[in-house]
Formats: structure tokens, sequence, C-alpha cells
């Protein structure tokens, strides 16, 4: 009896599971675990297929724009899927000069849903297996895509200090990525900011370790909360590039890189990050596409990463073209597989690996391995069960919700440098806008920004008007070009005016006229009349304004009429000259589509600024680099100036003032009360340091461990309370272990990290 049980068992088990593979798929079972659908399913895969799950080519091309209501898949496309099995797409909905998507020929909110749904239908319903398709956009500082909510660029974003602010925009990106059907977010870029003549400042943090930390989880958690995977950019050390040359070899030995670098990637992924993007560079002359002690040593085996790991775009290809470690696109594919990366954005490289794999160098476990890594993904966001979208779905994009977190963005990240009493701006002055950056809605948004309508986005002019102000507007110069000038024109409305508001700097506007390589990343060209100084592959070798800007503001000065000056930029640009001359200097780095209005909200005092610097702002280039957590000895001065900063990290002004007292610390927290002395109600961002008295290696001047903005009303005092983390007393000693020493730590508290109020010892 008991073995004829036996046989019906074995005999039922066995219809079971026939049924389940020829009637309704594991992998198609909404109800069972993850893990095993995507064994059933990788199981089911020819080395085609699988393969075709790794690459992620150019999404823009497959699609095409019949009419204003109409979007159909391209040729490009069916071949992506049907030829090489695709799984994946980089950008489909974003438009720019690179792209050569516009206003015309891109895709609304409403067209890219259209769009996704056509191109989610044929991976589908038209192949051997129906697997859904990944999207990565770019999201940086805002969904790349016509009609969605541009915000600040990350400097700017990190000149709040606030990271229940950064949550809030990070939900914002988050939402309106998802509406439009993507389903990863390429940022938020973590590299630390220490070469300022790099192009790509404006897209970080700044240079410190602990603010980027806080920043980019926040910023994590805001996105990952509306089901948005977050590519972490760029892994590892790519801020600090030799020379500032974009993709250049990073030098730094391994105690920095686990001290500064890492960390910041670590508390990323802790709060939720389940991508990691590599980066263009070398470290002691490896490739970080093919560096398998980081990808794999790192990411996997030490912090157990269980997402996946992104090409930069065509990265592979460079370990071969760039690097010259890799005879062939096809060696290149085969090194960055085994050390650990698994997409391969560019679609180059990895799908030439069939014949690896056939040949032996390429063991199937490796490529299951990575196919596992992104079908894993792709069930946990639930694309296998709920695959489209609802037409409607992107109706909220770029709301007035939105634009007013954008506008409350701007205000936040003012950073004042200089006043001598001239701000806020007393009411009924007439006011002289003048500069390149005044009325030039482009030059305001930063790199990685989709063609605007320019009735979406408010320049500092039309804040200037809209706020009420009398002003009288003239360009006086561009950015670059010296071909034409109307200083003359801005001195005469200086001289009839009360006051003179200049916006000069720099700007990251991709125009049609600029050229670019293949990964986008702009070319410098001699005969090029843009105003585009910064963004990716625009380097620079000094920092002064470029032009005829300086002479503008020289020429007005000399008028005697009161003068503003306002920087825009995407890095820490030249402010010598301005920060003696001006009767107030404040920079709103690139504060996206609602700028205008944070500017004229600040001017007038309706706004008190707060914003603090999170890089600090050199006198020259021969300072380089001027971080403020350099490791001691302390810098001594040069020959021909002072070898500190002109502005430190932390610093920025207020239309108040603020005293700290009773001052107390212990190992979990730090306690300081702080009193507004002022008449006008602000913002305080108060900041904790750290000085490591005695160590076995050499430890920074100072360490930022703690920060807080807090709101407190003219004449009122609050008692602040910041939380400080266990690693904050850590280093990585002579043997490389991440350890607390016994000794004595002297805590710091006060406005920036140079402007110290208070200090206690505390022994450990």
């Amino acid at each position: 009896m008991l073995k004829q049980f036996n046989h019906l068992f074995i005999l039922t088990a066995t219809l079971l599971l026939v049924s389940c593979h020829d009637g309704a798929p594991v992998y198609k079972d909404a109800g069972r675990k993850t893990e095993d659908r995507v064994d059933d399913l990788v199981g089911r895969m020819t080395l085609e297929e699988k393969l075709g799950q790794l690459l992620c080519p150019l999404g823009w091309p497959m699609y095409e724009k019949v009419s204003d209501t109409s979007v159909v898949i391209s040729d490009a496309y069916r071949s992506f899927i049907q030829q090489q099995h695709g799984g994946m797409l980089w950008a489909t909905f974003r438009a720019d000069p690179w792209t050569r998507k516009t206003l015309e020929t891109g895709l609304n909110p409403r067209l890219a849903v259209k769009a996704y749904n056509a191109l989610q239908h044929y991976a589908v319903d038209s192949t051997r297996l129906g697997i859904p398709l990944f999207l990565a956009e770019e999201a940086p500082h805002g969904h790349m895509a016509i009609g969605t909510t541009v915000f600040p660029t990350s400097i700017g974003l990190s000149a709040t200090w606030d990271t229940e602010l950064l949550e809030q925009v990070g939900s914002v990106i988050g939402s309106e990525l998802a509406a439009q059907g993507g389903h990863i977010g390429y940022g938020p870029v973590i590299d630390l900011s220490r070469e300022p003549r790099w192009s790509r400042v404006e897209e970080t943090y700044g240079e410190d370790m602990y603010l980027t930390s806080e920043m980019a989880s926040a910023m994590v958690r805001g996105t990952s909360g509306k089901g948005i995977i977050s590519t972490l950019k760029h892994f590892v050390a790519y801020g600090i590039p030799e020379g500032g040359h974009n993709g250049s070899p990073s030098h730094i030995g391994r105690r920095d890189l686990e001290e500064n670098v890492l960390p910041t990637f670590k508390a990323a992924i802790d709060n939720g990050a389940l991508s990691v993007m590599t980066s263009y560079n070398t470290i002691d002359g490896i490739p970080t596409t093919c560096n398998a002690d980081l990808l794999t040593g790192v990411l996997r085996d030490r912090w157990n990463f269980r997402g996946f790991v992104v090409s930069d775009l065509e990265s592979i290809d460079g370990i071969a073209g760039s690097h010259h470690v890799a005879s062939s696109k096809q060696e290149a594919g085969e090194m960055a597989l085994l050390a650990g990366v698994d997409v391969d954005l560019g679609a180059n490289c990895f799908s030439l690996l069939k014949e690896s794999v056939e040949s032996g160098r390429v063991s199937m476990a490796a490529v299951d391995r990575a196919v596992k890594r992104v079908l894993t993904l792709k069930f946990e966001a639930g694309l296998f069960d709920h695959p489209f979208l609802e037409e409607d779905s992107a109706a909220e994009v770029r709301s007035e919700a939105h634009l007013e977190l954008a506008a409350q963005a701007a205000r936040e990240s003012a950073t004042l440098l200089e006043n001598n009493g001239i701000l806020p701006l007393k009411e009924g002055l007439r006011i002289a806008l003048v500069g390149p950056n005044a009325h030039n809605m482009y030059n305001q948004l930063g790199d990685y920004t989709a063609p605007q309508d320019p009735d979406h986005i408010v320049t500092m002019r039309e804040g200037l008007e809209a706020a009420g102000l009398q002003v009288n507007y003239v360009k006086g110069c561009a950015v670059r070009d010296t071909r034409s000038s109307e200083i003359g024109k801005a001195v005469e409305a200086a001289r009839r005016s009360d006051v003179v508001v200049a916006v000069v700097g720099g700007s990251s506007a991709r125009d049609f006229r600029t050229k670019y390589i293949d990964t986008g990343a702009a070319v410098v060209d001699g005969s090029s009349v843009s105003d585009m100084e910064a963004g990716e592959g625009f380097d620079r070798s000094t920092l002064d304004l470029l032009g005829l800007q300086l002479p503008l503001l020289k020429a007005l000065k000399a008028t005697g009429k009161p003068l503003v000056v306002v920087y825009i930029e995407g890095r820490p640009l030249n402010k010598n000259w301005a920060s003696k001359e001006a009767d107030a200097l404040l920079t709103l780095w690139y504060p996206g589509g609602e700028g205008g209005k944070a500017l004229a909200d600040v001017l007038t005092g309706r706004y008190n600024p707060a914003g603090r610097l999170s890089v600090s702002v050199p006198r020259s280039v021969g300072q380089l680099p001027v971080y403020y957590n350099r490791k001691v000895p302390y810098s001594h001065d040069y020959v021909e100036e002072s070898a500190s900063p002109l502005y430190p990290f932390g610093y920025g002004l207020s239309y108040t003032t603020f005293a700290y007292k009773n001052m107390k610390a212990d190992r979990e927290r730090v306690t300081v009360d702080v009193t507004n002395t002022g008449a006008m109600d602000g913002d305080e961002v108060v900041q904790v340091y750290i000085r490591d008295l005695v160590a076995s290696t050499a430890r920074p001047r100072k360490q930022l461990c703690a920060f807080k903005r807090v709101h407190i009303p003219a004449g009122e005092t609050v008692s602040v309370e910041l939380p400080l983390k266990a690693s904050a007393f850590e280093l990585v000693n002579p043997a490389m272990q991440r350890v607390t020493e016994p000794g004595e730590f002297e805590i710091q508290v006060g406005a920036s990290s140079e402007d110290i109020r208070e200090t206690t010892t505390l022994s450990i």
C-alpha cells in the first residue's frame, strides 16, 4: 500500500511539474517566490536570450513620432527585440541636441506613455518568453525628458544642506519618471568633487564624503519610494581626474578610497540603491570597468550588494579603445563581465560574448549570474505581472506642487557670500538687470536637461518682473563670445537706475551647433560661440569668468551705483574681483526652472538665504586641490597668495545673525543652543566637525560628522540636537582595518568649516 502511495505521489508531482512547465510556467506565476521564478525563466532561455538581457543600447531611435497624438515602434526596435533578444533601453525619452530630439520631434509625457506601452507590448507579446523591457532614464535633477520638472543641479541641491528637502525632490523625480514608464533613474552622481576644473562638478554633491552620503541617501529614499531603481554614478573616484580632464586617471591611495570615496556608495546602497554605474577612469592603471577588486570584492563580497552593475556608456569599449588593456571589444566584454559588470550600456561588447561562452573563455555560470541579477529586479518591480501603464498615468507630471518644490529647492540653495547691507533691496528701487545669465533660460538649467517650453521656465528677469520690481534689462555680453558687446548700453541703464544686479557666471547649455562624441560628452571647438563652459566634456584650465564678463562688471562698478553680483554656475568660478568690489555677492549655482522666483524672493527679503557651500571656492587654480578636509599637516601660504580658499566649505551668510552656546557632546550626540540675534527670521545650518588629535595614520584637519538646517524666529533660541554615527570616530588603520582607536577627539560646532563657535574634547 505504501509503495502504491509513493508511486502515486511521484506520478502526481510529475504531472504537476509538466503542467507547470507546459501550461503555466513558474516564472509567470505571481504567487511563486521571486527566486523560483528567476530560476525557472533562466532555465528556459537560450544563450542568445540571456545575453540580450545584458544589453542596453540607446533608446531614442526605438520609436517614431507619427503625429502629436501618435507614436509607433521603429524597425530598429523590432530588430533589437527579435535579433538581439534585448531586455533594456537607455534614455528612450531623452531629448537634447545630442539625440536630435526637440520639442517638435520628441515626446511629451502623454506621448511617452503611449511609446512605453507600444515598446512593452512588442517585447511581451511578440517574443517566445514574453520578458518585459526595462527602461533606464537620466534623472540627476529631474527626468531628462520634455515636460518634466527641472530642479537645481546637484551642486545646488547640496547647498541646501536639507536632507528632508532632498528626499521630497527624489520622490517627485521618481514619481514623474515612473509615470512615463521609467524603471531605472541614472543618478544620483556621488563622485567627490575635489577638482573644480572638471566639467561635471555641477552633477555632484560637492567635496565632502559625509554631506554627499547624506544627500545621496535622501535622494535614493525618495526615488526608491516611488519604485524607481537608483543607479549610483560613477564607481569609483571619478571626480578627481588628473588635470581636471574628464575620464583621466584618478590618483588616489587605497586608504583615501576607503575613508572618503567608497562610503558614499555604501551609504546610498544601504538606503536602497540597487544599481551602480562604472566610470571611465583608471585607478593605479586598472580601468574601473574591469576592476574585479572593486566590482566584486567590494560591492559583492564585502557589501553584499544584490543589485546590478551597469557600465557607463561604452566604457567597456574603452577597455580596448581608450585604455588599451584588451585587444578587442569581445575581450573587453569578457573582462568586464568576469570582473562584475552585469549590463553593457551601449551594447557593443556583451553582444559579442556568444563565441566567448561557446569557446569556454566565459562560463555559462558567469552569464547566468548577471542575467539573474537583472531579472530579479524586473520581477521585484512587478513588470512580469503588470507591465503596462494607464493612458493617463502622466497627468501629474510637472504639477503645481512639483513646481513649488522646485522653487523651494532653488530658494534654499541660494548662497549669500558678501553683503554690506544693500540686501535685501528696499522697495521702490529702480533696478538695472544686466548680464548673460539674467534672461537666458537654458543657462540656468545645467547639463542633462531636456528642451524646454519658454512658458515653463522662470528666468531671472521674469522672476524679478513678476515680483513687481522696476527692471531695466540689458544683456551686456555673452558668457564666452567676445564678438558683440552691449557694455555701453548696460552702463547707460545702470546710470538711470538705483541699483545694479549683474547676473554672470557660466553655462552648461547645449545647443545644436555643439559637437558631441558617441558618449554624449561635448567636444570643445574653438569656433563655437556657444555659452557652454561647463557640463560633461567642458573641462577648464582656469576658473576665470570668460568672454567680456569681467570688463562688464568693472564698467558697471565705475558708475558708482550699488552693485549686486549673482553667479549662475556649475562649478566654483573665480570670484576674487566681486568679493572685493561688489556690494553683495551670491551664487544660485544652476537653480533650475524656477530659479527666477528664487532670486526675486532672496533679493527682496521675502526669503532669507541660508545656502551653504558644499565645495570650497578657490582663489586660483594654483591652489588646487583646496578641499577643506585635507590631511595634516596644515598647508602654508604661497609666495603669491594665501593657501586658504576664498570661501571655505560650509560657508554662507544670512540677513540675520546667530549665536551659539551651551554645547555638550558625547559619543552619540552633540547638543547646542542657537539664538537668532538679528531682526529677521531665518535658517541656520549647524555643522559639527571632528578632529582626531592623535592617531595611527595621518588624519584630516577636520571632518564633517553631523549637520542640521533649522529655522529660528528672530530673537528666539532653539536647542539643536545632532546625532553622531559611530563611523565618525573610525579610521582605516595601517593594517587597512576600519577601527575606532582609543584617544581624544576634538568636537567642533559652528557655521562653517572655518567659523567654529564652540569646541570640546571627548575621550574614547
